[in-house]
């Protein structure tokens, strides 16, 4: 694995955000969006329930920590994307690009923009609302990690999906990460859920962060025994998750369908 290839590939997606609105739009139009829709709706039935404050920062601070979820497996996902719309996939490796540096690529650039609308986010929650996201503090370091670590997976799991099917099922790219969505308790505690929910959310790492982030926020502490159960599960889902992607890259390379696919 060569790091100058990796960075060439990293700074190639970064070329493409820069001059790509559709991109840029993700970065910062949609969180800016889902801040004021949800955040007023968040103001609204705080008032109008006579509650306090701390249903605003649950919902915002939720919106805030599943922007990092969205862009991890977006840049996974939608960049695979991209090079079938181009038909740009036997180009890439005709050069000596490994499969593995264009994987790690993905990661780096992942976690960048991960960051970058991260950061943006919080800004626009504490400037909308005056919702500090930091103030959980330290735990912030690791629930970031974990949140990346899900969106890779997930990421790499659509990208597999899209390697073997095609363009035909490339609205995977924006959509199913959702489908985890209800699972991880993002607005809401595990307990309102049904039961057989409550289940499947056992095994859906994000359900451990958004749990103890409102955990935080009210005044509680953290178990780190539940970032250490996140963690294991990522871990699993990723190798899982890479496995898949690297069978469909083979079984598309064999049939020689780099070119593109519908």
């Amino acid at each position: 694995m060569k790091i100058h290839r990796i960075f060439a590939m990293t700074l190639r997606y970064l070329f493409a955000f820069r001059h790509n609105l559709d991109r840029i739009t993700d970065a910062f139009y949609w969180p800016t969006v889902d801040l004021v829709l949800w955040g007023l709706t968040s103001v609204y039935l705080t008032s109008s329930l006579s509650r306090t404050s701390q249903g605003v920062a649950v919902v915002v601070s939720g919106i805030v920590l599943w922007v990092v979820v969205w862009r991890g497996q977006a840049e996974v996902a939608v960049n695979v994307l991209e090079e079938f719309w181009d038909w740009n996939l036997i180009n890439l490796f005709v050069s000596p690009l490994k499969f593995s540096e264009w994987i790690a690529s993905f990661l780096l650039i992942g976690a960048i923009k991960a960051a970058v609308s991260f950061s943006f986010a919080m800004g626009v929650a504490y400037m909308l609302y005056d919702v500090r996201v930091f103030d959980v503090g330290a735990y912030l370091i690791p629930m970031g990690i974990l949140l990346i670590m899900t969106g890779w997976w997930f990421g790499f799991l659509v990208a597999g999906l899209i390697l073997r099917y095609g363009k035909k099922v490339q609205s995977f790219a924006w959509t199913l990460i959702f489908a985890i969505a209800p699972f991880s308790a993002v607005f809401y505690p595990l307990s309102v859920l049904p039961w057989w929910a409550q289940k499947i959310s056992i095994f859906v790492p994000t359900s451990y962060i958004f749990e103890g982030m409102r955990t935080l926020i009210s005044g509680g502490t953290l178990n780190f025994s539940t970032f250490a159960l996140s963690f294991f599960l990522n871990i699993v889902y990723l190798c899982l998750a890479l496995i898949f992607l690297y069978k469909s890259f083979e079984k598309i390379m064999d049939k020689g369908l780099g070119k593109g696919r519908g």
